[in-house]
């Protein structure tokens, strides 16, 4: 293993049942780790999806944190001096963010991600990060998504946002985008192949144009 990529699935914001890969919230991250891992088998890319131990946010416990920390000290201890980036989709991507500051962590990508106000950002310095959020949200706000990328590039230069027209919290109506954007970043990230000039554009654009990219047809 070259490179790894840790996946994090959604849930609510409490919620004390154990896993189940029925469960749309898991479902729904498999064709990312699937596309990740056609992308970068060949150059030694592993894709982990983290299955909680519990649905929920489940505040003050905040227990997907604390199983995202404990997938990243097993791949330091199994995997010392591999990068790691992070993909999560709402309460995953709420975790990946909190966890970001992990020494093996390079980047993370939140998609649709769950926030709340006073949400921290520090541990994103020299960190990457991608966000992109649909433009027919109703589950999550893309108004604090926004906010937070202005706040992050105070601590790293390399934030952008996207903008997914015509599309909502669950990621199919244009399914085949996400799943284009979530790939290309992170092979980039990575360096299994170059940063796509879309998303190289995006880093280097000032604010606000940088974190209010359309996502257009891919090429």
């Amino acid at each position: 293993m070259s490179s790894l990529v840790v996946v994090l699935h959604g849930g609510r914001a409490r919620g004390y049942e154990g896993p189940s890969d029925w469960r749309l919230a898991y479902r729904r991250m498999v064709p990312f780790a699937r596309a990740l891992d056609r992308g970068g088998r060949g150059e030694g890319l592993a894709t982990w999806v983290l299955r909680y131990r519990y649905r929920g946010w489940n505040a003050p416990d905040e227990d997907p944190v604390r199983d995202a920390e404990w997938a990243l000290a097993r791949a330091a201890a199994t995997h010392p001096g591999v990068p790691v980036v992070l993909v999560g989709h709402s309460m995953g991507a709420r975790a990946a963010l909190r966890v970001a500051g992990a020494g093996n962590v390079i980047a993370v990508c939140a998609l649709a991600p769950w926030l709340e106000r006073g949400e921290p950002y520090a541990q994103l310095a020299g960190r990457a990060l991608l966000i992109a959020h649909g433009d027919r949200e109703r589950m999550t706000s893309p108004a604090l998504s926004y906010a937070y990328a202005v706040a992050a590039r105070t601590v790293t230069e390399r934030v952008c946002r996207f903008e997914v027209r015509g599309d909502g919290h669950a990621m199919l109506r244009r399914a085949r985008d996400w799943t284009w954007l979530v790939s290309r970043y992170v092979l980039g990230e990575l360096g299994i192949e170059p940063t796509h000039p879309t998303i190289a554009a995006a880093m280097r654009a000032p604010v606000p144009d940088g974190l209010r990219v359309p996502l257009g047809s891919p090429s």
